[in-house]
């Protein structure tokens, strides 16, 4: 215990370890059950755990999320690397281990000797698909890490700009990467074939460890709740326009390059379609039915904020030298438009609609 002006008293706390948790993966680091007030400890003989109020009373939520925002993006760079570290090793395998003969005449030839994997095209994919998620991720925590800093660098303008993407990106530079680079880690497996579901060959433990980052420091349905009840509409909705703004004029960039335009105009569909179930949602101001889908909602938001991500990876890209970095970027960008931004249709249908399928099923019925 400390007294009141924090020095220890040498007084223990009533405080006591009643175990050790045995977790799927972060198995380097020790995870524990404590026992607070049973009096094996009594403080100045007295049954009872003593804790300290941090802040005012009935605020201390309030006080923990300040801590936690900076905490979030840290989740969602280590769900990212995670991710990127599967990639890598996927990649090696893939390029290294021979299975199968390709589609078509030839890979009827027994006389002809198997290929490499990665000239298969559904290896190709989800190789593509990690590529896509985590260097996607990236480039957005990347962006999200500037705004930190623009908080304290540019002048007073500039640095609220900063604060509201940083408060509106921050639940997605949290839950996107952790849900997206974890399917990025199953997906190594899968490449892997059964060697990946063995201790042989790192890929499982990147998935077990990165299981762990759609859980801690606010799990997804509390990101999405965060998004849609709080962070779209502070401000008066401030916030998101902000950011509407910023991906317009990505788009308006892009329209301009021919090779980009058809990713310009779907960017600029799929922003509408976010703004129009954002309303939808809240259109009889009940937040019971606005948030009963409110993870597909985040689901969908953070679909177009990559989308605007790779859009503006594209421009860069496009406008760099040749070369098979180039060639890749482009490629993961045009990857990303046509396999995974056409997927916020059905997210933002159930929002748009006030779904509440789930909501409103009864204990029983499960």
């Amino acid at each position: 215990l400390v007294d009141t002006e924090g020095r220890l008293t040498g007084v223990r706390n009533d405080v006591a370890l009643a175990g050790l948790n045995h977790k799927l993966g972060w198995r380097g680091t020790t995870n524990t059950l404590l026992n607070f007030g049973e009096g094996r400890f009594p403080a100045d003989g007295q049954a009872g755990a003593v804790g300290y109020l941090v802040g005012e009373p009935g605020q201390g939520l309030r006080c923990m999320f300040h801590m936690m925002n900076e905490a979030r993006i840290a989740i969602g760079m280590a769900a990212t690397m995670l991710g990127l570290a599967g990639y890598e090793a996927s990649l090696d395998y893939a390029k290294t281990r021979t299975q199968g003969r390709p589609v078509g005449a030839s890979g009827k030839d027994a006389s002809q000797p198997p290929v490499r994997l990665i000239e298969h095209a559904d290896i190709k994919r989800m190789l593509m698909a990690q590529k896509a998620y985590c260097e996607g991720a990236l480039a957005l925590l990347m962006y999200c890490a500037r705004l930190v800093d623009e908080q304290h660098t540019g002048d007073a303008a500039q640095a609220d700009e900063a604060r509201l993407l940083l408060e509106v990106l921050t639940p997605v530079a949290k839950s996107w990467p952790s849900e997206n680079c974890l399917e990025a880690n199953s997906l190594a497996i899968q490449i892997h074939g059964g060697y990946g579901y063995t201790r042989d060959f790192p890929v499982e433990q990147y998935w077990r460890d990165n299981r762990l980052n759609m859980i801690h420091e606010g799990t997804h349905g509390i990101q999405a709740m965060d998004l849609l009840g709080r962070k779209v509409l502070m401000e008066n909705g401030k916030g998101l326009q902000l950011l509407a703004g910023r991906i317009n004029a990505t788009i308006d960039r892009a329209i301009q390059v021919p090779e980009l335009a058809a990713h310009a105009n779907a960017l600029g569909k799929a922003l509408q379609d976010v703004g129009a179930a954002t309303k939808a949602a809240w259109a009889t101001a009940n937040p019971t039915e606005a948030l009963a889908n409110a993870v597909p909602y985040l689901q969908a938001f953070g679909h177009t904020v990559l989308a605007w991500i790779w859009l503006d990876v594209a421009l860069a890209a496009h406008a760099s030298e040749g070369g098979a970095a180039r060639t890749g970027r482009l490629a993961a960008a045009r990857f990303f438009f046509h396999y995974e931004l056409p997927k916020i249709g059905a997210w933002l249908q159930v929002v748009r609609d006030r779904d509440l399928t789930c909501a409103e099923l009864t204990e029983d019925a499960f």
